[in-house]
């Protein structure tokens, strides 16, 4: 992969591991510790996430083409695909689509089942053709085809949502709906219910066109402002990368994280601070497309591995 990237004129970086901020994203969980003074004060810091914020920084700086091979952590997550310590590729792309990352990716599965000697990519019982063309299919089509839900017809031309409209759709169709369940809930809901077991089965799936309200850091389209330049990677009926055409209005980016936090407060009772580095560095970042792909992940599928603790050297230890 490090060569891959070397014939494109990608720079490697490496960035720092502590953070002021660890992201915000409301039900993203970080691991807090803190920097130590000689004079005994204290100030608040976190392992980093995703090395997403200081990337960007770079990208204003004057960097065009990055990748960084990062250890990441994140806290809350434990399972067969989960680990509190892994490893995330993730690249950025200056003044180029996202639809170029997609073309990425392709290549990227298939330079891991190169490197694995396999021809397939598999995980429980589902084996796909890497060399094979994903699939591409949007957010709106991947729920009417797998849930019969109009997807759309709960968003506004502005991007704001209609929580009750989604919520009768979604009860329509056998998916729980609790009183206090959010647009997003229920949104999240129907996709692993009913969507993501079913992607990536045959070949890879592209899944793109995000409704703007689960945007995260990524910019609206400019020809429906609905939904978001964002898309996900799926394989085997595994998430492996999460992609965006890049926002670069700090003032709206400013406004997403504070409705994050406002969420994040609500349902876990903390927040994360909000880097204003990173906000100041958007407003001289030019046009970019940057993914992050669980590196972890993809080697799994790529030796067939069925929990990624089997893919790690040393995994963290459950007490």
């Amino acid at each position: 992969m490090r060569a891959w990237f070397d014939a494109q004129d990608f720079v490697e970086v490496e960035t720092s591991a502590l953070q002021i901020s660890p992201g915000n994203e409301a039900h993203l969980h970080a691991f807090a510790t803190e920097a130590l003074d000689l004079a005994g004060g204290r100030a608040p810091l976190y392992l980093r996430t995703s090395p997403e914020f200081a990337a960007k920084k770079l990208l204003a700086a004057g960097e065009v083409r990055t990748f960084e091979i990062a250890r990441v952590w994140r806290n809350r997550e434990r399972g067969r695909l989960h680990h509190p310590e892994f490893t995330l590729l993730e690249w950025y792309r200056v003044r180029e689509s996202y639809e170029s990352l997609m073309a990425d990716c392709w290549s990227l599965i298939g330079l891991a089942t190169e490197a694995a000697r396999t021809k397939t990519l598999s995980f429980r019982g589902v084996s796909i053709d890497p060399l094979a063309e994903p699939e591409r299919l949007t957010l709106a089509e991947a729920f009417d085809r797998f849930a019969s839900i109009d997807l759309l017809a709960s968003v506004q031309a502005d991007g704001a949502t209609d929580r009750d409209a989604l919520a009768a759709a979604a009860q329509g169709q056998g998916v729980r709906v609790a009183p206090d369940d959010t647009w997003a809930d229920v949104f999240s809901r129907v996709l692993v219910e009913k969507i993501e077991p079913y992607l990536g089965r045959d070949r890879a799936t592209i899944l793109y066109e995000y409704p703007l309200s689960e945007a995260a850091l990524a910019r609206p389209k400019a020809s429906d402002r609905r939904v978001a330049e964002r898309f996900e990677l799926y394989a085997c009926g595994v998430e492996l990368a999460n992609c965006f055409g890049e926002l670069t209005d700090a003032r709206e980016q400013r406004r997403r994280f504070e409705i994050e936090m406002a969420e994040k407060a609500r349902v876990y009772g903390e927040r994360y601070p909000i880097d204003e580095d990173f906000l100041s560095a958007l407003q001289t970042m030019p046009e970019a497309s940057g993914g992050a792909l669980g590196l972890d992940r993809l080697v799994m599928l790529a030796t067939g591995a069925s929990r990624i603790e089997q893919v790690l050297w040393t995994p963290v230890c459950e007490r």
